[in-house]
């Protein structure tokens, strides 16, 4: 053996231990692949429920003005109170109207006076034609005096009750029971009445029950108007039973039912209006208050994954699965509302997928990474 190649040979397998034994090294030094938890979709048959956003609204609502003119003599509620239908709210100064009264009381006792002289005249007049005292024109006159005298008592009269209900008015009372607003005026101040350019005293709105108003999209009305069968009487006709909660409650604990729907849509937001009255005993839900409301839309098969998992790219809303030689494969999924604690996922899924259900904290654990993969369990939330 030459001498060049004898050299050439050590060379090689120098070669070769160094490189076995860096390719060693890296395999040693290699960092384990991250652990995570999968588990299938969970499969399951879901209630469906449409949700819209709304506002509560009085179910009656009053301006309160006085119907006389007058001075503000007092005020007998504390703003913001709750009162009742037929509760005196402000007396306007009575004098002028009680001196109305006496004077029309006096015009009603001239006129009966007035009617039973006429009525006399009457009976002497009649006993008198029989052996013909008088003519009878002057007996005609005389019956035309009772006439006019009774025409006067009853105008009396009706000027009478006038001034009383005038006197009755005075005394500006609750027309509904309800939630009143502050007052507008003090006492001491002069305020117009009538039918027109009276002065607003103050407000009072019904508070139970309570109407809660949404607006629905003509598709989804469509769709409820071709719905057969429907759960509960949920139906597009009134009587539908539908659920509320407030801006600060987890659960829909507030029932009602829908008892309006509107005759037409409107043509420049494509929605119809609907309302659903709520009995509010306790009071506590107010005119104005922000909610949600739903109601039941049918049932349907669907796959549900822990909302913790539901993650976002650039466009959409992903599901980290395992894939082939246990790699981290993304996936867009298209999001239905929560069951039960679950995510329904609409699209982008099927019940063979691997969905990574832990692990995912782990900032290894990423689209393309190779992973161990363990069995997890997707379960529905318990209620107590």
């Amino acid at each position: 053996m030459s001498r060049s190649r004898f050299i050439g040979l050590v060379l090689t397998a120098i070669f070769t231990s160094t490189a076995l034994t860096a390719f060693d090294a890296a395999a040693q030094g290699a960092p384990p692949a991250p652990p995570v938890q999968v588990a299938n979709p969970l499969a399951k048959r879901i209630t469906n429920w449409d949700e819209y956003t709304g506002r509560f609204e009085a179910s009656e609502q009053v301006d309160v003005r006085a119907r006389v003119s007058g001075f503000i003599d007092s005020v007998h509620f504390s703003d913001g109170s709750l009162v009742q239908k037929g509760d005196l709210l402000f007396t306007i100064d009575q004098r002028p109207y009680k001196l109305a009264v006496d004077v029309a009381r006096a015009e009603v006792a001239r006129a009966k006076a007035q009617v039973e002289l006429a009525q006399n005249e009457v009976e002497r007049a009649e006993g008198l034609t029989q052996n013909r005292t008088i003519t009878a024109r002057d007996v005609d006159q005389r019956r035309a005096n009772l006439n006019s005298a009774v025409g006067s008592l009853q105008g009396a009269e009706a000027n009478l009750k006038n001034a009383e209900l005038n006197l009755e008015w005075t005394e500006v009372r609750a027309p509904l029971a309800g939630r009143i607003s502050n007052r507008r005026v003090d006492p001491g101040n002069l305020i117009a009445g009538g039918q027109s350019g009276a002065s607003l005293l103050t407000t009072i709105v019904a508070v139970a029950p309570i109407y809660f108003t949404f607006d629905v999209s003509e598709a989804d009305y469509l769709r409820y108007a071709r719905m057969s069968n429907p759960r509960d009487g949920a139906s597009k006709d009134a009587g539908t039973v539908v659920e509320v909660r407030l801006s600060d409650e987890p659960k829909w604990g507030r029932r009602g039912k829908v008892n309006f729907l509107d005759n037409a849509l409107n043509a420049r937001s494509a929605t119809i209006r609907g309302r659903a009255v709520f009995e509010n005993k306790d009071q506590f839900l107010t005119p104005g208050v922000f909610g949600r409301l739903r109601f039941y839309a049918g049932e349907s098969d669907a796959l549900l994954v822990p909302d913790t998992v539901i993650a976002s790219d650039q466009a959409h809303k992903i599901v980290l699965t395992l894939g082939p030689e246990n790699k981290v494969v993304p996936k867009p999924v298209v999001l239905g509302p929560l069951s039960e604690g679950l995510r329904v996922i609409r699209s982008g899924l099927t019940p063979e997928d691997k969905v990574i259900v832990g692990g995912t904290a782990n900032p290894m654990v990423r689209p393309g990474v190779t992973v161990a993969p363990q069995p997890g369990e997707i379960k529905v939330a318990t209620t107590n």
